[in-house]
């Protein structure tokens, strides 16, 4: 099947009608039918059926979809890689970082990079890790910022800093001499929790550690987020674990911070594309970056 009758059959079944997908095209309608026409001929069967003057997918068109919209993505997508990498040398800094990365660290480290490079153009966006490596293949955008090894052995992976698993409760939960001393895993038994669903390594191994409490956490809400996992815990909804800068950047005036006592790391990541270097311009975001994390890391 030949990639402009792809492009037709996938026009039609989105506008509904040769019409509608001959002007999508930018071509006649009579051109449109009459492809339509030879491309059924030389499939064998009809892709389409006529009922008062709509047309209609036929059996066979609804089990090509799938594999037909899959193709067209791949088309953009080749559009859109070929697209960026013709584009000069001099483009914009382009970011995409995880939500809770966005607020904590982005704003500081732009204001930070203007200050020595007052004419850059930056444009920021927010991704899951998964959807982020994708942007990052694409050339959409250069530098990534995750909280997680997304394992991608297509983009370099550049440790910036690392720090620990908070758990945070609401205002009064612990005494003073319990805030100073980190939370046992254990203590975690029975205690109201909001569960948070990452599909990363770390979010993995926390729940392996949790399903270990008896009894277990009672978990009666769960989120995609820490920022919302923190909204919860600061109106009384019970414990929460989450990542040093949620904890930290979104501040402790309705919320108490320890760390989980357990040996395990949440790591700052930097990704790109190992076959384009970073530019000076690049380089000094990273290290604004990486300054601010240690800066915030640090606080008490």
């Amino acid at each position: 099947m030949r990639l402009r009758y792809i492009e037709l059959f996938h026009a039609v079944l989105t506008t509904g009608s040769l019409t509608g997908a001959a002007k999508l095209l930018n071509i006649s309608q009579p051109a449109a039918s009459k492809a339509l026409q030879h491309a059924e001929d030389q499939l064998g069967f009809p892709m389409f059926s006529r009922v008062r003057g709509h047309l209609q997918p036929t059996q066979q068109a609804l089990l090509l979809r799938d594999r037909i919209e899959k193709i067209i993505q791949d088309v953009h997508d080749l559009q859109r890689l070929t697209a960026n990498m013709s584009q000069p040398e001099s483009r914009p800094l382009r970011v995409t970082c995880t939500p809770a990365l966005a607020l904590a660290l982005l704003p500081d480290a732009v204001a930070q990079l203007r200050k020595a490079f007052p004419g850059a153009i930056v444009e920021l966006a927010t991704r899951h890790s998964m959807a982020m490596c994708d942007s990052l293949a694409l050339r959409d955008t250069d530098i990534g910022l995750t909280l997680q090894d997304t394992g991608r052995q297509n983009l370099h992976r550049e440790p910036l800093c690392s720090g620990r698993v908070m758990v945070i409760a609401p205002a009064g939960w612990w005494s003073k001499a319990e805030l100073a001393q980190p939370l046992p895993v254990s203590e975690l038994a029975n205690q109201p929790m909001i569960g948070i669903v990452v599909a990363d390594a770390l979010g993995n191994m926390l729940q392996s550690h949790l399903a270990q409490v008896d009894p277990p956490p009672r978990i009666s809400i769960w989120v995609q987020t820490y920022q919302l996992a923190y909204s919860l815990v600061a109106n009384g909804e019970g414990l929460a674990l989450v990542d040093p800068f949620t904890a930290r950047f979104c501040g402790t005036k309705h919320i108490q911070i320890r760390p989980l006592k357990l040996q395990l790391d949440v790591v700052l990541y930097a990704m790109y594309r190992p076959d384009d270097p970073l530019n000076p311009m690049q380089k000094r975001f990273l290290e604004a970056v990486r300054r601010l994390a240690e800066q915030m890391l640090a606080e008490p």
